[in-house]
């Protein structure tokens, strides 16, 4: 465990929605054995060129046209089966720090009974909801969005996730007045419904033109069930900054500075900052004050590739979304010291070639780095469990995370 002195540090960056092949159980979860994010999509716009995910090895995890298998020279490269019951973004967060989901969350495909819509109007004070079904968050304003400016009546919709998702126009409904009703639909949403967010899809502009406001977009997300790395690394008065949704897919447990993001873009960027120590993190503490604003982990959820190319099936989005990444990429690897550590996942697959919106139950790609590490790219294999991740942290940190998974660092090939 640290003393303290302790300045290493833990990076991770979940491209969110980014699989790499077919569960064994995908089927049992509706989706086709031939569902692959990464291969799909490169077959789809003629190749990727990804020079520097390729270096790292995501080629050689997978068959990925225009990654070449031979071009790993850095890193470790594997991929990750989940071991709990679901492909959603909680789920798949949470194994990542420690803690396995045996039970699914509720599923409402053909929208949420009466009961819970008749007591969701009846706390907020409106006089009905529009649509209550599951939908694409752009086509449902495509739809509603006039409709809604007309009436005030609130959009609410669900998707392949476990979410009641609440879209208002920010010159028809307040934000905050919004968020209040977020905050209503979570205390509402237990028992048996209680589903795993309540999202706040905030939107502007035009009937035809509408756009949704991502950076001010919340999820009300049920906390974990059970302790995860990070509050062991809260225990050990280690700071942990989230970046992007990931505040909110904890609902703030073990997070003690966190910024929220509108782009993939605005991520990487303060990410990058805050590897160089240029990012002012003293004004993004949450929950208790700390003293030290150094923090021992970044985690970063890069969300486009999920909310904006994966559910809305765009290809061409979802391919650029990646070139942007790896762009950026080349840049984070050079800011980082010696004793940074630096892992690339996700949390689940959403194939933007499979038929409909949901997410696809896929392994996810698994890449680590560090410039004190001399792995010549080194094939780490089939990792039964996202929980090797927060193993593998705490091994780096040397933590006291004694929850379940196995390490891939091990340190044992750590240099000077």
């Amino acid at each position: 465990m640290s003393d303290g002195k302790n300045k290493k540090r833990g990076i991770v960056l979940v491209i969110d929605g980014c699989g790499i092949g077919a569960a064994p159980d995908a089927q049992a979860f509706g989706d086709s054995s031939d569902c692959h994010t990464l291969a799909n999509i490169a077959r789809e716009v003629g190749g990727l060129n990804l020079p520097n995910l390729s270096k790292l090895g995501l080629g050689a995890i997978s068959p990925i046209e225009g990654l070449k298998e031979n071009a790993a020279k850095l890193g470790l490269f594997g991929k990750l089966e989940e071991t709990s019951n679901g492909k959603d973004t909680q789920t798949g967060h949470w194994e990542m720090m420690g803690v396995i989901s045996e039970e699914a969350f509720p599923m409402y495909p053909n929208g949420f009974p009466k009961e819970v819509i008749d007591e969701y109007c009846k706390q907020t004070g409106v006089s009905g909801v529009l649509s209550n079904k599951p939908a694409s968050g752009t086509t449902i304003l495509e739809q509603l969005g006039e409709e809604h400016q007309k009436t005030g009546l609130p959009i609410v919709y669900t998707s392949g996730d476990s979410v009641f998702q609440i879209a208002c126009h920010v010159d028809t409904v307040p934000l905050a007045k919004q968020y209040e009703w977020c905050e209503i639909a979570r205390k509402i949403l237990d028992g048996p419904h209680r589903v795993g967010r309540v999202i706040c899809r905030p939107f502007t502009g035009t009937p035809g033109a509408y756009k949704r406001l991502s950076g001010d977009r919340r999820d009300y997300a049920v906390p974990p069930p059970r302790k995860t790395f990070l509050d062991v690394l809260s225990e050990e008065n280690r700071g942990v900054f989230g970046v992007g949704k990931i505040e909110d897919i904890f609902v703030g447990h073990g997070i003690s500075h966190a910024k929220h993001t509108g782009t993939n873009k605005e991520g990487l960027e303060i990410t990058l900052a805050a590897i160089k120590n240029e990012y002012a993190l003293k004004d993004h503490r949450i929950g208790k004050k700390r003293a030290d604003d150094d923090v021992s982990f970044i985690f970063t959820n890069l969300v486009d590739t999920d909310s904006l190319y994966g559910h809305r099936r765009d290809v061409k989005g979802y391919a650029g979304a990646l070139l942007e990444i790896d762009q950026w990429l080349g840049e984070i690897m050079s800011a980082m010291k010696g004793d940074d550590l630096l892992i690339i996942s996700s949390d689940h697959g959403n194939d933007p070639t499979a038929p409909g919106t949901d997410h696809t139950r896929e392994f996810v790609p698994l890449i680590a780095y560090s410039p004190s590490l001399d792995t010549q790219g080194q094939d780490i294999g089939i990792r039964h469990g996202f929980c090797d991740i927060a193993a593998s942290l705490s091994d780096w940190l040397d933590a006291g995370w004694t929850g379940p998974g196995k390490s891939f660092v091990q340190q044992k090939e750590r240099v000077a």
